[in-house]
């Protein structure tokens, strides 16, 4: 049954897809596929033959080797991986990053910084999100052989990076490069045959998948240590009993994404292309955060609006809240408040007070949707 309310926060997650959930109700269900993929009996080998038979099916659709694929609890987990473990692995002196990045990363950085004493060099960003590449350059001139973390789309803004150049770039100066793509999963077509990166990373209900579930593609030329200790799992490189029927349902709707990816991001286009277009109408003096309303460089899924000062500033998303409208503040991290967006201080600074709300879309957000978004806009700022 159709929900009475609106849901455009598929940003911060998306609902679960009802051919994922009967890919993974055997699993859950069903006698012969209950069992411990560890255990070498037949109710162990029936377990491992569908979570290597899921590495098997997201490495075809990246277009890499299943030995490269682990599965992880999601994409804060193999940040994490990716930029701490490095460090055990290779002991390097300096991080590259931005100050856009997910918590996830920037956190990762933090810990190894207050506890290791390792650098982190902030690269500067235009005046609409987007990093400075010359600013890049420099550092990697002044800092070559250190990890460089940048993401591939931005969470909040929908700002993206062109992940091959910037890649070739990064490699040229002997860096280790980490991208958090979790926005970009399920939203682009990748090709990591022969990429100039070494970590990607997803999580699977940012693609219609279970919350919980992810995985991290790691190049087989980078030989990290295994983060989480206490067993043999994922070939020594992730302790702990694997989430079968989740590693089941996240290859189910990666492979769902990666088949309709062109019809998707389509439709994202246009639903996003109408709703900018509308929006201006309605409201002259809106703001468009970061980069979000160039359709051709950021998420197709993403807009993220600057409405102009009110007195009803500090109730805006519970009005939308009220008119039975989901959406996010900034983040998800911070989506019951209108401010505390690193991402928008780190482009506009502390003293931009306007109140900002993030539209996520997904394939079945309609016209009709947005037309009704945008009548509330209207009710809501009483235009």
């Amino acid at each position: 049954m159709k929900s009475e309310f609106l849901y455009l926060d598929h940003a911060s997650t998306t609902f679960l897809l009802p051919e994922v959930k009967d890919a993974m109700l055997p699993y859950m269900n069903e006698n012969s596929k209950f069992g411990n993929p560890s255990s070498i009996h037949f109710f162990g080998r029936e377990s491992k033959i569908a979570i290597e038979k899921s590495r098997k099916t997201i490495a075809g659709l990246l277009k890499t080797s299943p030995a490269q694929i682990f599965f992880t609890s999601g994409g804060t987990e193999s940040d994490n991986m990716s930029i701490i473990s490095s460090y055990y692995t290779y002991k390097f002196s300096t991080i590259i990053t931005s100050r856009l990045e997910h918590h996830a990363v920037l956190h990762a950085c933090d810990f190894l910084n207050l506890h290791f004493g390792v650098k982190i060099i902030f690269l500067q960003n235009e005046t609409n999100g987007n990093i400075d590449v010359e600013d890049l350059k420099l550092k990697l001139i002044a800092f070559p052989n250190s990890f460089v973390s940048l993401m591939h789309g931005n969470n909040e803004v929908g700002n993206m990076i062109n992940l091959y150049e910037i890649g070739v770039l990064v490699k040229s100066y002997n860096c280790i490069f980490h991208s958090d793509t979790v926005q970009t999963m399920g939203y682009f077509d990748f090709d990591l045959s022969n990429f100039p990166i070494d970590f990607v990373v997803a999580a699977g209900h940012k693609f219609h998948a279970p919350k919980g579930i992810g995985f991290i593609y790691i190049n087989n030329e980078i030989k990290i240590k295994s983060f989480i200790q206490g067993g043999s799992q994922e070939r020594n490189m992730r302790g702990g009993t694997e989430n079968l029927a989740s590693i089941v349902g996240l290859a189910k709707a990666f492979e769902i994404a990666q088949s309709n990816l062109l019809e998707n991001i389509i439709h994202l286009k246009n639903i996003k292309s109408y709703f900018i277009h509308h929006l201006k109408q309605l409201i002259p003096n809106v703001r468009f955060n970061g980069n979000c309303d160039n359709l051709e460089e950021s998420l197709p899924h993403i807009v993220n609006v600057a409405f102009p000062k009110s007195d009803i500033d500090e109730m805006l998303l519970f009005k939308f809240d009220i008119n039975k409208i989901c959406v996010s503040g900034g983040s998800a991290c911070t989506s019951g408040a209108l401010g505390g967006s690193h991402v928008l201080n780190a482009i506009y600074g502390d003293l931009d007070d306007l109140p900002s709300v993030r539209f996520s879309f997904s394939g079945n957000t309609t016209i009709d949707d947005i037309n009704h978004v945008l009548s509330v806009i209207k009710s809501i700022f009483k235009l």
